[in-house]
């Protein structure tokens, strides 16, 4: 009989204790994801820096990600100065980032699989930053506030950019950042700092605002730095 009361007792603490060890897991997923947020922060600012104050490319846009091979990528450009290898390199080398594993490729709450091209991403750049179809990538000194303008973000498996965009059952976004830690996107901004902020807040999903109707700009939270005409309007440059 007492051990029988040893036993249950043993089982209600297990139960008390368990979903306190489930919220501290995911606490320090989300710190260990902010961390590596704020590595590709500084490591675009040492990037504006070494050239002219202009911004890497973004990757590819609103589709899974399939090219590589263009140096200025920000998965290209960016890990040399933090001394990691390229993506290309560690694609080229069988070495790719994987679901799970410790390093500033990929948030440790990250769920998914490669992408139809093979290829895994844990983050997101801005879409709406140094977008290929420019002649020119974007300045730093040319885009508003640092602290408010979004670098990069928790994005979908197999994406290199990311943007909130309404997303519908007919027309569904993909692309949109990933509220992966309690509801929350972890965000890091150009100036170096990383929040976290309620999905809806920042669009996820959602519809935008009536200039931006894709994103949902705020005083905190930007996406885009410009007003962008419509379709097929000419881009208007850095």
């Amino acid at each position: 009989m007492e051990l029988l009361v040893v036993f249950g007792v043993v089982a209600v603490l297990a139960g008390l204790l368990m979903p306190v060890l489930s919220s501290a897991r995911r606490a320090a997923g989300q710190a260990r994801c902010a961390s590596n947020l704020r590595q590709w922060a500084t490591a675009v600012n040492v990037y504006a820096v070494q050239n002219h104050d202009w911004l890497p490319r973004r990757g590819q846009g609103k589709m899974p990600t399939q090219t590589l091979t263009w140096y200025d990528d920000w998965f290209n450009a960016l890990p040399p100065l933090l001394g990691q290898r390229a993506y290309l390199e560690l694609i080229s080398s069988g070495q790719m980032p994987q679901v799970g594993g410790n390093s500033i490729w990929i948030c440790p709450q990250l769920n998914g699989s490669p992408n139809a091209f093979g290829n895994l991403f844990g983050y997101g750049m801005n879409m709406a930053l140094s977008v290929r179809i420019a002649p020119l990538p974007d300045r730093m000194g040319r885009v508003g506030s640092a602290s408010t303008l979004v670098f990069m973000a928790d994005g979908p498996a197999g994406y290199s950019s990311t943007v909130p965009f309404e997303s519908t059952q007919s027309a569904p976004a993909p692309f949109n950042p990933v509220p992966r830690h309690n509801g929350n996107v972890n965000i890091a901004f150009l100036d170096g700092h990383v929040m976290a902020f309620d999905a809806k807040y920042v669009g996820c999903g959602v519809s935008g605002d009536p200039v931006h109707p894709d994103a949902c700009n705020r005083p905190d939270v930007r996406w885009y730095w410009y007003v962008p005409g419509p379709p097929p309007a000419a881009w208007t440059g850095p």
